[in-house]
């Protein structure tokens, strides 16, 4: 079994600058830590909505830029807008930096995920876009391409492109690797592949396709980072404006070999898509920020509705990435630490035969992962929180990846396997916690009326989490742990 050293939440990483990008140097930021309430539409120093869609961030000097999608009341493009913060919650609106006026192309259009790097070796700021035809039609498929001198300033049109062959383009990202090298990713082939494509000296131009390591897998939404050099593509799958599975994958080169895709967080994103990751870099190291939408039409509204969804990864080892679920993300942008607030209250589950921690096995986000027991760290996987469901039962849900305790097939059967999975409305998934004094409880299930066990009453790390008839083993009794 893959065991891991534990990071903190705080995920602390190697040194990098700002987004994916060398942009003019930084200097330390003064700010003092704020709070970010999830699943809320921001709004900015004026008090008006925070209207930065499928974006990306860039930070210059002090500052972050954000920069997203506007949309007008028909859902087409209205503008790309950037907003200006240092402590990444005080977001002061700069400018509508690229818009309908901007060129003939825009009059009518849909312009969605803008990103910003900036070329060191050019002196400009450089944007590329997802651009399709407006009103709904998505048959264009086309990247675009505009630039500007100034981070915050207008955009000048260079066009819109598709890649090398005429394949298709839509959901998209741009890295800046360490040498300066930059990358576009994106959904092609009607978004069957993710395609990585290397970007001209200048950014503004396809050089060359250089992987297509997902084909045939229907990912997009992508999110490319780099940590302690290690490559992270953190992704969506197709379901419209539907909530769904994120998934990452891991290389030790943009151009890979990449590792297969694994899940991150619960079955739909906390009700978000993939956006950008951004590293937070402070006094303290860097930690990182998966930045999502929860999008105003998977909710019966458009884009301008859409609420914003923050949350800081984790790194269980140098290769593995959690995404676990907060109300609310305390930001220190000045330390450049990021941790959760008010999800839980989190607990370990001791076992009290053996002293050991119920645990998800190798930190996986998968659905059907064992549950075993472990020897106590300090793991989100083992972290653990209750929804109460009614008549005396909760759900149990696992901190690292929001999925829930679950009998395996509903089972009602002796020795029925317990597993995470996907958190659903099935009795198989409701825990009664049965005091049993001195701070020890049973964990009946209330589809078999049986009790969660340590297999054969086990003193063995790994040892698995399955059913049996209640009695009063020690085997059957856990405490509750402080996380």
């Amino acid at each position: 079994m893959l065991r891991r050293t534990l990071t903190s939440l705080l995920a602390a990483g190697a040194s990098v600058l700002a987004l994916l990008a060398t942009a003019p140097p930084s200097q330390a930021s003064q700010t003092a830590p704020v709070t970010v309430t999830n699943g809320t539409q921001f709004s900015d120093t004026t008090g008006a909505p925070v209207h930065a869609h499928g974006g990306g961030v860039l930070k210059v000097g002090s500052a972050y830029y954000w920069f997203g999608e506007n949309r007008d009341g028909g859902n087409n493009f209205k503008a790309v807008s950037v907003y200006r913060s240092t402590d990444l919650k005080t977001w002061e609106f700069k400018k509508d930096v690229l818009t309908q006026e901007s060129a003939p192309d825009l009059k009518v259009a849909n312009i969605e995920r803008p990103k910003v790097i900036y070329n060191k070796s050019t002196g400009k700021f450089v944007m590329w876009m997802h651009k399709e035809k407006g009103n709904g039609d998505y048959s264009e498929a086309r990247a675009a391409v505009a630039v500007s001198d100034t981070v915050d300033g207008d955009y000048t049109w260079k066009g819109s492109m598709r890649p090398p062959g005429d394949v298709t383009s839509r959901d998209m990202t741009l890295f800046q690797d360490d040498d300066g090298t930059a990358y576009q990713i994106t959904s092609a082939k009607d978004n069957a592949d993710l395609h990585i494509y290397r970007l001209t000296a200048d950014y503004t131009r396809y050089d060359k396709l250089v992987a297509n390591p997902w084909a045939g897998t229907y990912r997009e939404a992508p999110a490319l980072f780099k940590r302690d050099g290690v490559y992270f593509m953190l992704t969506s799958g197709n379901s419209g404006w539907q909530p769904n599975q994120q998934q990452y994958a891991t290389a030790t080169s943009v151009t890979g070999p990449w590792s297969e895709m694994k899940d991150a967080g619960n079955d739909n994103g906390y009700h978000s898509q993939t956006t950008f990751v951004l590293p937070v870099q402070g006094s303290s190291g860097t930690s990182y920020l998966y930045m999502g939408d929860r999008w105003g039409n998977s909710m019966g509204g458009s884009v301008n509705d859409s609420q914003y969804v923050w949350l800081p990864l984790s790194f269980p080892t140098r290769t593995r990435l959690t995404l676990p679920w907060y109300p609310k993300v305390s930001v220190d942008a000045a330390a450049g630490t990021l941790k959760g607030v008010e999800g839980g209250p989190h607990f370990g589950l001791q076992a009290r035969h053996s002293g050991k921690c119920l645990d998800v096995s190798d930190d996986s986000a998968a659905d059907n992962t064992r549950v075993v027991q472990y020897g106590c760290d300090s793991g989100l996987n083992q972290q653990w929180r209750l929804e109460d469901v009614g008549g005396g039962y909760a759900r149990v849900l696992a901190q690292h990846s929001g999925k829930c305790l679950d009998v395996a097939d509903e089972s009602t059967g002796d020795g029925a396997p317990v597993n995470q999975y996907r958190c659903g409305n099935g009795s198989h998934q409701q825990w009664q916690f049965q005091d049993r004094g001195d701070g020890s409880y049973r964990l009946a299930a209330r589809h078999s009326g049986k009790c969660l066990t340590v297999r054969d009453g086990s003193t063995q790390d790994g040892a698995r989490l399955v059913q049996q008839p209640c009695g009063d083993g020690a085997d059957q009794q856990f405490r509750r742990r402080a996380a």
